[in-house]
């Protein structure tokens, strides 16, 4: 299942998401979205976990979180081609 992790501080870094997240389970990836131009963090990220289970319960722990500052949102990525494909129709 593929998380959308958003209002990220611009100093957490991605070996911070990956050992929140790796202790609800198993990651098959981690990237936290940089700005082009600056180098900088966008303030989000997207985290894939294989197993269904383990990612419900990393959103559930996870969302609303205290992360260098900010209360982050933890929710289920929302696949944009689906999304572009309904609203085309």
């Amino acid at each position: 299942m593929k998380l959308l992790v958003r209002n990220l501080a611009r100093n957490t870094t991605e070996e911070e998401l990956k050992s929140l997240f790796s202790v609800h389970g198993t990651l098959q990836s981690c990237t936290l979205v940089m700005d082009k131009e600056t180098g900088e963090s966008k303030g989000f990220a997207f985290v894939e976990m294989p197993k269904v289970g383990e990612a419900k319960v990393a959103i559930k722990t996870l969302n609303g979180m205290d992360v260098d500052g900010s209360k982050i949102r933890v929710k289920k990525a929302e696949d944009l081609v689906e999304k572009e494909d309904n609203e085309s129709e």
